[in-house]
């Protein structure tokens, strides 16, 4: 197999690794908002519920979750979903980096000065004005660096996938090395991954220093 055609293969390849990327933030970061205001909320069967479920998601492998999100719907309820897989994949993602985020949101809040929200208060803020005016932006210059790192293990954990044989990237490259008895795939795949990780990083880069002027 030409250079040319391993790149191009490998390239499809990483389309859907970027595809199981953005699609996992894009549901994991509101939900793991949503799941810190549940850990930090007043009442104790939501909070326990809240704190059990990130537990779980903090505790058990992520291959693992795959595995049960993909293979539950048939064995719990008896159903059949056809074109399962990607969703499958895009859920367990999901539903574990929320748990990931929802501490990271929360030590961001519960970071913040109890001065700020008696300040609002007697400005006539409501709590959400609160919240999502004042205290929120602050939250978001707080927590980007460890957003930052588990955004860079997201790119990498994508090659998880396999476990539910949906070809992104490094299956492809997985496929290819055995086929052409060759670790050079593998290889390339390395290097995808990591220019993947330079942009990731590059970027939230950027947003941090965006973020300065709340210093």
């Amino acid at each position: 197999m030409s250079i040319t055609v391993m790149l191009m293969q490998l390239g499809k390849g990483m389309i859907v690794t970027a595809e199981i990327f953005f699609l996992t933030l894009l549901f994991s970061l509101p939900l793991g908002l949503i799941i810190a205001f549940g850990r930090m909320a007043k009442n104790s069967v939501i909070r326990t519920l809240c704190k059990l479920y990130i537990s779980i998601m903090r505790g058990t492998p992520l291959m693992l979750q795959l595995i049960v999100v993909y293979f539950a719907p048939f064995y719990v309820f008896g159903l059949k979903i056809p074109n399962y897989r990607f969703p499958a994949i895009i859920i367990a993602f999901a539903l574990n980096y929320a748990a990931y985020f929802a501490e990271i949101y929360r030590s961001g809040i519960e970071s913040m000065p109890v001065g700020q929200y008696e300040a609002a208060e007697v400005l006539g803020y409501s709590k959400g004005q609160t919240f999502f005016k004042i205290i929120l932006p602050q939250v978001i210059k707080r927590i980007l660096p460890p957003v930052t790192n588990e955004t860079i293990t997201l790119v990498k954990d994508t090659s998880l996938a396999f476990v539910l044989a949906h070809a992104e990237m490094f299956t492809l490259a997985k496929q290819i090395a055995a086929k052409e008895t060759s670790i050079m795939p593998l290889m390339v795949a390395g290097v995808f991954y990591y220019i993947f990780n330079l942009v990731v990083a590059s970027a939230m880069e950027r947003i941090e220093k965006a973020l300065n002027y709340y210093r």
